[in-house]
């Protein structure tokens, strides 16, 4: 079975298919399979940069992609799922910015950025990302995650806690509460290598999917790999014959 090093992958709305980056072809760029994995994968983009997909849409038309610029910051851009895929820039700055997810009814952008020196957790509309910019962290965050209702923002702190913030969805400008800890304890947030996301939450927005941390305290360690071994009981036969 050949090594493939794919990146954090979505289901688009129609439950069939897969999207998800991979380095097959060199580059870390997007594809799409379906989720039973007959056929082959189809591929959505192609470029030098590394390329990662944050999130899909709720209504499954695009997909906000993080990529990796020559000058090693990374920016987002925007995917549209059309019959020929289109890339086109959705938020470019002189920092870094990551992580990008949009909120369930279409209208905001949650994201990542180290503007203020640190990275913190952001709001813009969207998708005319520039209509302006509000702060939701205010002592580090990184991992933005809309709850389905669209009345709760999650995210990460600098120590691995799960924070949440009430969101008002019904006006016209953006509206939220103060962030309060949901989760405390050490958890694995990811490092300079593994940027995406690393928890995730259910639909009714009560359950929570996160690595928790082990003993050891280093942060840049690789986590460990899965390997699948295809045919193992035929192997398991030439190593113990029946007689």
């Amino acid at each position: 079975m050949p090594r493939l090093t794919a990146t954090r992958c979505g289901r688009p709305t129609d439950g069939r298919r897969l999207l998800f980056g991979s380095a097959r072809s060199g580059q870390v760029n997007l594809y799409v399979e379906t989720a039973d994995g007959t056929g082959s994968a189809t591929r959505l983009t192609e470029s030098a940069n590394l390329q990662a997909p944050s999130a899909i849409t709720d209504d499954g038309t695009r997909v906000v992609v993080s990529e990796l610029t020559p000058t090693r910051q990374r920016d987002l851009r925007l995917l549209t799922l059309t019959p020929t895929p289109r890339l086109e820039p959705l938020l470019e700055t002189p920092f870094e910015e990551r992580g990008g997810i949009v909120s369930p009814d279409g209208r905001w952008l949650a994201y990542e950025s180290n503007s203020s020196g640190r990275f913190e957790v952001y709001i813009r509309p969207f998708p005319n990302v520039s209509d302006g910019q509000w702060q939701v962290s205010n002592a580090g965050g990184v991992q933005p995650l809309w709850a389905r209702s669209g009345r709760e923002l999650f995210y990460l702190a600098p120590d691995g806690a799960l924070l949440t913030v009430p969101v008002d969805p019904r006006g016209a400008t953006w509206s939220a509460g103060t962030s309060t800890k949901l989760v405390a304890g050490r958890y694995f947030t990811g490092n300079s290598v593994y940027t995406a996301r690393q928890y995730d939450v259910s639909p009714d927005g009560q359950r929570f999917l996160m690595i928790k941390e082990g003993g050891g305290t280093d942060q840049t360690a690789v986590p460990p790999q899965i390997v699948v071994v295809q045919h193992w009981t035929e192997e398991l036969k030439r190593l113990v014959p029946i007689n």
